[in-house]
């Protein structure tokens, strides 16, 4: 049984309830307004007390909450499952504000309410690293979530005040999104003022029934792809929107999982494009600092682009729980006993001593501490 957002928004206030029963990671994207989080295992174990209230139970499309909204109805309770889940709540609210005044608000919050913990880690990265020199033009490519989005913002604003004159032109590549993701996309942009130049291919399609590695091998393509774009646009650069937690993530997941000690860096060549290269601009930035000024500007992006994992991923959360979602927990878990911990990794990268490594690789050669141990 389901219900529609209109439906739900006929109701009389404070007979019902949303219950938004997507994973921790889901709900970093954004959530509901009034909305209350209870995943599905945890409202089955503990159900509300009040059988009064139409409880509205809403995932990402739709899929899982009608499951839980049967067994809470099997149980004597008025529950149904919201038509289409948040994502139709997104679409709807982004087709409602307005562009001017939601712009102005976004810009003057970078340059206020959020300078010192993301305007100012931005320059500092931009200047620390030689990301933008003169003469520079760069793409700045946007998938469509949050990171992206603040990314060209900040590019808008930096061409502004910059002494360093330079271009920039906005990049959105389409990979194969669903018609609603691409409709968000749209409409955030133009929302947001950003004059972004769409670019299709079909590499989803490409990889969909790739079995062995298909996500590695959708980022190179989807790498390639970008490059070959910007390139057209007469850029030299391109700019993606990792920021400080991807990069200390990426080097714990180079420990754990590949055995290897390396990091994501601030900039690289292109070795299949030359003259190209890829900056990373908000290198700097903290995701939790994203997301305060996403909420803040209360805006809403798309949560996941991927055809992989584009579906309702609240049913099946642990096989598809990735190993930088395991890296966060564990992250998260080190900093309640070392609060610290976060900064000390990103540090270990800049202070590594060669004279203590086993093994180390330079221009692709290995060198062992046994070379030359005999001639100190």
């Amino acid at each position: 049984m389901e219900i529609t957002l209109k439906e739900v928004k006929e109701l009389e206030k404070g007979t019902y309830e949303i219950i938004d029963i997507r994973s921790e990671s889901e709900l970093s994207y954004g959530k509901m307004p009034d909305s209350k989080a209870i995943s599905e295992k945890e409202l089955l174990e503990n159900p509300p007390e009040d059988k009064g209230k139409k409880y509205v139970i809403c995932c990402h499309k739709g899929c899982a909450s009608e499951k839980t909204a049967m067994e809470l109805r099997k149980r004597g309770y008025d529950a149904v499952s919201l038509a289409g889940g948040y994502i139709t709540w997104l679409m709807d609210t982004v087709m409602h504000q307005e562009n001017e005044e939601i712009s102005e608000k976004v810009e003057r919050s970078l340059q206020k309410k959020f300078r010192k913990t993301i305007w100012s880690p931005f320059t500092k990265a931009v200047k620390t690293y030689e990301l933008v020199k003169e003469g520079d033009c760069i793409a700045v490519c946007i998938s469509g979530g949050k990171d992206s989005m603040l990314m060209a913002k900040l590019f808008q604003q930096l061409q502004k005040i910059s002494e360093v004159p330079f271009e920039v032109k906005y990049l959105v590549m389409d990979p194969g999104y669903s018609a609603a993701n691409r409709m968000v996309i749209n409409e955030n942009t133009r929302r947001l003022k950003i004059p972004a130049q769409v670019f299709d291919s079909n590499i989803f399609d490409s990889v969909y029934h790739i079995e062995k590695s298909p996500c590695y091998l959708c980022a190179r393509m989807r790498r390639g792809h970008l490059y070959s774009f910007a390139k057209e646009m007469g850029c030299n650069k391109i700019a993606l929107g990792h920021h400080y937690d991807d990069v200390i993530e990426t080097i714990l997941m180079g420990m754990l999982y590949g055995a290897q000690i390396q990091t994501m860096m601030p900039k690289l060549h292109s070795t299949n494009f030359e003259g190209m290269e890829l900056i990373r601009p908000l290198y700097l930035v903290r995701e939790e600092d994203i997301k305060k000024w996403r909420d803040y500007n209360d805006l809403h992006f798309i949560q996941c682009a991927c055809k992989f994992t584009d579906t309702c991923t609240t049913c099946n959360s642990q096989e598809n729980k990735s190993k930088r979602i395991e890296v966060k927990e564990l992250i998260a878990s080190m900093k309640a006993y070392n609060p610290e911990v976060e900064k000390h990794i990103f540090k270990s990268v800049e202070n590594v001593n060669l004279d203590t490594l086993i093994a180390y690789k330079k221009d692709g050669v290995k060198h062992h501490f046994l070379d030359t141990y005999d001639e100190k």
